[in-house]
């Protein structure tokens, strides 16, 4: 599947926010408001996972490829890293701050 077919927006399956494709040239794969995604993926990009299971934020870490949020299939239990969105349409940083306050889960 090409990359202009996966980047469409999206209504959240977890807080039912409208989000809009980012413009830079990636694809959003998770909700900027409240940071939950799907279970699309079985390697990241690919869209070939059945599960299809809304995915919960478990952490925050930041390594070489910069900050990242960890998502949890609630479904498998299968975990992703998704790269924190920081340019075009970016992920809300209040719900950022607030969810690695909350779970103390922060990597460096």
């Amino acid at each position: 599947m090409a990359r202009q077919c996966e980047n469409t927006g999206f209504a959240c399956v977890h807080c039912g926010a409208e989000v809009q494709p980012v413009t830079n040239g990636s694809y959003r794969n998770h909700c900027p408001f409240c940071l939950w995604s799907l279970h699309v993926d079985n390697q990241p990009g690919d869209r070939l996972s059945r599960c299809r299971a809304p995915m919960q934020p478990v952490a925050v870490v930041r390594n070489r490829k910069g900050w990242q949020i960890v998502h949890q299939c609630t479904k498998c239990g299968h975990k992703q890293p998704n790269k924190v969105a920081q340019m075009t349409l970016q992920d809300d940083m209040d719900a950022l701050v607030r969810f690695m306050r909350n779970n103390n889960r922060l990597g460096s």
